[in-house]
């Protein structure tokens, strides 16, 4: 029999010695070779991350990518969907299960009316004999159409797929076979996703009987997902999951009202659109519909805009500073420059100020566990002088605004813009991923500010069981970005992206819920956009480099797009931020 050669990567991140196995063999039969004591979630093979149940045919470099670290937990929890949807098939086979969005560590589901389902499986557990489920909070409850006891026996059936540790595996089933079996499950969303696809074979997640499509690897047993619950929430119910970095440990639930509200606004304007899922949208591409929605979307998102600007007027005697916060990418700098233009139509003058500004000298900046400047910190900005610039222009005294030199990591001498703010007429419009935390102006009323979120919250599903991470959408316009206007190729944007990630779960997600308004910068057509520009760029990175295995990753979910031209996209559109061409200065 025809061999290969494998070397694997102990836990340390040393190559051992390379051994020879039949072709064909399987990484989930090898695992006491790579020298882990945890748990695996996948495998690395010449860096690309596969399934424990892939087999491989040909020489390769094997790493473990262990449940705890960030990709095994992502790993987990799009798992742990799979295992959602299985039982909800179990049990409630005509009822309808739709996957929402995130919220905290939380998915947020709804589920079709089941009164009149019965439970399907003969091994699934007794409604009646349900376990009952805890006190809603107060906001929960609405017009849900499962009872509590039907959520308590999903949980429990969930919990008896992982006591008989089935084992999940990738298959491959024809085109043909793989439509009819998606429109005879009632996944229509996922069969319209394959009507725009061509591919002879479709790839597949297979456990027992029960198979979805495969958009990204699971574990290879429904023995690892343990740590979950189930927990009803507004109109449906969320599945909890382990933050990163917590193991298997389930946090106490927090509560994100105001970004569920911007998710469920959207989500409700997709349905009167008829664009939810990214089948719908490629229908619209094929149909040549597709500029006509373009420019709905862009008008749907300047009347959010706008709304925000009226409510900022509305406050307009007391509110001096409106300070913008975001996660990376978030289009933050667009989002200021177009809020600018609506106050002015109101006769408020605004005045801009970018907290990039006020960086420390490189060599005051703090350092992060690994040794590097850590320029997410909020200790990497001169507090004190910012305080002091922003009591003196209340006072209606005159300052120079600082402009920081990044090539020479210091603010340039001599040089800034003077400004002087008018009472009852100026604003200043302060942009910064620290925007949201008091900490930053601990001098300041804080009755004199108005505190925006900004991020892209797609309300876009791949199919009823997969959603879009907003942090995907928001990898994608960095990578495009860099590479437009700072000469870096993906290989650098994706190595420094989990940093970028660290820091906005430190500094910027916990203070979300302390604004006074969000806006959604996501535009449901712009990863068809910045497929146009990132599939290049994503190819250019090789299977020798440690980021390849993200790079096709994102290669692979791009490929659910139909291309969208990118000289379809108005130019005041935050899009333009990062693909160029935008009638804005940055």
């Amino acid at each position: 029999m025809e061999t290969i050669k494998l070397r694997f990567v102990n836990a340390s991140g040393e190559a051992g010695k390379e051994l020879e196995y039949n072709r064909g063999v399987r990484p989930d039969s090898l695992l006491a070779e790579f020298g882990q004591t945890g748990e695996i979630a996948a495998v690395k093979v010449n860096n690309e991350i596969l399934p424990l149940s892939q087999e491989l045919t040909i020489n390769a470099v094997l790493e473990a990518v262990p449940l705890p670290c960030q990709e095994g937990m992502m790993i987990y929890r799009r798992s742990l969907a799979f295992l959602l949807a299985m039982s909800a098939k179990r049990l409630f086979p005509a009822a309808k299960l739709y996957i929402g969005h995130s919220l905290g560590n939380s998915y947020y589901y709804t589920l079709t009316p089941l009164s009149a389902v019965p439970p399907a499986s003969p091994s699934a557990p007794s409604m009646a004999q349900a376990p009952t489920q805890a006190p809603e909070r107060p906001t929960a409850a609405r017009n849900r159409g499962f009872r509590d006891q039907d959520l308590a026996g999903l949980k429990q059936d969930m919990l008896a797929l992982v006591a008989e540790d089935l084992p999940i595996e990738k298959k491959c089933m024809a085109y043909g076979e793989a439509l009819e079996l998606f429109k005879s499950n009632g996944q229509d969303d996922t069969a319209l996703l394959l009507e725009q696809r061509n591919e002879s074979a479709v790839t597949i997640n297979k456990c027992g009987a029960f198979m979805d499509i495969f958009v990204e690897p699971l574990v290879n047993r429904t023995g690892l997902l343990s740590a979950f619950d189930l927990e009803p929430y507004r109109d449906g119910f969320l599945l909890r999951f382990p933050a990163i970095g917590k193991g298997k440990n389930l946090e106490p639930f927090t509560d994100e009202p105001l970004i569920f509200s911007v998710y469920e606004e959207y989500k409700k304007w997709g349905r009167i659109v008829g664009v939810r899922s990214v089948g719908e949208l490629n229908r619209l591409v094929s149909r040549k519909d597709i500029r006509d929605y373009i420019r709905i979307a862009e008008a749907f998102q300047a009347r959010k805009l706008a709304e925000i600007a009226e409510k900022i007027y509305g406050e307009k005697d007391r509110v001096r500073a409106v300070f913008i916060a975001g996660p990376s990418s978030s289009g933050k700098t667009t989002t200021a420059k177009r809020l600018s233009i609506e106050l002015m139509v109101m006769g408020i003058k605004p005045v801009a100020i970018s907290l990039d500004d006020y960086y420390r000298k490189n060599d005051e900046i703090p350092l992060d566990d690994e040794g590097k400047r850590d320029f997410e910190r909020l200790e990497a900005l001169d507090i004190p002088f910012l305080n002091a610039q922003l009591l003196e222009l209340f006072e209606g005294n005159e300052v120079t605004l600082p402009v920081f030199d990044f090539k020479a990591g210091r603010r340039k001498e001599g040089e800034g813009r003077t400004v002087r703010m008018e009472k009852r007429r100026t604003m200043l419009i302060i942009e910064g991923i620290h925007g949201l935390n008091n900490a930053l102006t601990p001098q300041v009323d804080p009755s004199l500010k108005f505190k925006l979120y900004v991020s892209a919250l797609t309300q876009l599903n791949l199919d009823d069981h997969n959603r879009i991470p907003t942090s995907d959408n928001r990898l994608l316009r960095r990578l495009v970005r860099d590479h437009q206007f700072r000469g870096k190729d993906a290989a650098w944007t994706i190595d420094m992206w989990a940093s970028v990630q660290r820091g906005e779960r430190q500094h910027i997600f916990p203070f979300q819920n302390s604004a006074d308004a969000a806006f959604n910068s996501a535009l449901d057509y712009e990863l068809p956009v910045l497929k146009y520009h990132a599939d290049s760029l994503l190819r250019a990175v090789k299977p020798g480099q440690r980021e390849y295995g993200e790079a096709v990753r994102l290669l692979s979910f791009l490929e659910n797009f139909a291309p969208i031209p990118p000289q379809y996209v108005p130019t005041q559109s935050i899009i333009r931020e990062f693909i160029g061409d935008s009638e804005f200065k940055y």
